[in-house]
């Protein structure tokens, strides 16, 4: 029996998918392929491709997004997408990345410290996704995560390895170990996190150029010395970290004494609560 094409059910399934739809997601699957690239990478020994492959993936995530809301091809599909590309490339991966390296060396105990990073990674992404649209988040919450991201978490619990590319003494694995479980812990804490997202919303014409050429020095520099900037990058992420706590404590503070001052409202509705659809979100958003 020849479908109807006149069949409601028929033109919904059949509908043609703008190609702006498309771009984001392919972007994200180009992540995935990295990410199993890297693991393919740290099973054959070849460190520095792995390495490689969990950054470039780390980039691409950081794409896609941001690509998806400037031409409109934000989609649920490309939401849930995204968060399953991250728990492979920023909880599977390093995982096995460390295991290959060192942590094999304490057997069973290495190996429960790569699942506890791994599953952690995932608890993160799930309670991201469940708190994305909490309507009793305060506006000034837009702009912290709570726990380290996924994605800097993969970068941060790889520091060792950076290490010891940039010449230093490899670590004890039962060192490494400890440090997966800490990196695993913040990423699962209730630590209040800076993202940044509302810092670069619109650039001042005066600092384009300026901008411009601190990118291109800033890749540059990527380029011709990873280890010693991804070294660099991830300590100063850790030693930040209690800049963004206070920062949101600052912020309740503001928040209740505004609440104070304004009888009959909480501190909790002090600020106007961001709408789902916020576009500073750095993941694409789920449209019904």
């Amino acid at each position: 029996m020849t479908p109807d094409a006149r069949d409601p059910d028929f033109r919904r399934r059949f509908r043609t998918i703008p190609v702006r739809m498309l771009v984001p997601n392919v972007i994200t699957l180009l992540a995935i392929g990295a990410g199993l690239t890297a693991i393919r990478m740290a099973i054959e020994g070849r460190i520095e491709l792995a390495l490689g492959a969990i950054v470039f993936a780390a980039i691409l995530d950081g794409l896609d997004g941001r690509i998806a809301r400037m031409i409109k091809g934000q989609s649920r599909f490309g939401a849930e997408l995204d968060s399953l590309a991250d728990f492979v490339n920023f909880g599977v991966a390093p995982a096995l990345i460390l295991y290959f390296w060192q942590l094999h060396a304490l057997n069973n105990v290495g190996w429960i410290a790569a699942m506890i990073f791994a599953i952690s990674g995932g608890l993160r992404l799930a309670r991201f996704n469940a708190t994305m649209d909490d309507p009793n988040k305060p506006e000034f919450a837009a702009n912290f995560f709570t726990g380290v991201p996924a994605p800097a978490g993969a970068i941060c619990v790889l520091l060792p390895m950076y290490l010891v590319l940039v010449g230093l003494p490899q670590l004890p694995a039962t060192i490494i170990a400890i440090y997966t479980l800490g990196i695993a812990f913040l990423m699962v804490s209730r630590l209040p996190v800076f993202s940044g997202k509302m810092i670069g919303a619109s650039v001042s014409p005066d600092i384009v150029v300026p901008l411009v050429v601190f990118v291109v020095l800033f890749i540059a520099i990527l380029i011709s010395y990873p280890w010693h900037v991804l070294s660099v990058g991830s300590l100063l992420y850790l030693i930040c970290l209690p800049f963004g706590w206070m920062s949101y404590r600052r912020h309740e503070l503001q928040a209740a004494e505004a609440a104070k001052a304004t009888p009959g409202v909480s501190a909790s509705s002090a600020f106007t609560p961001p709408s789902s659809g916020d576009p500073l979100d750095d993941r694409p958003h789920r449209l019904n």
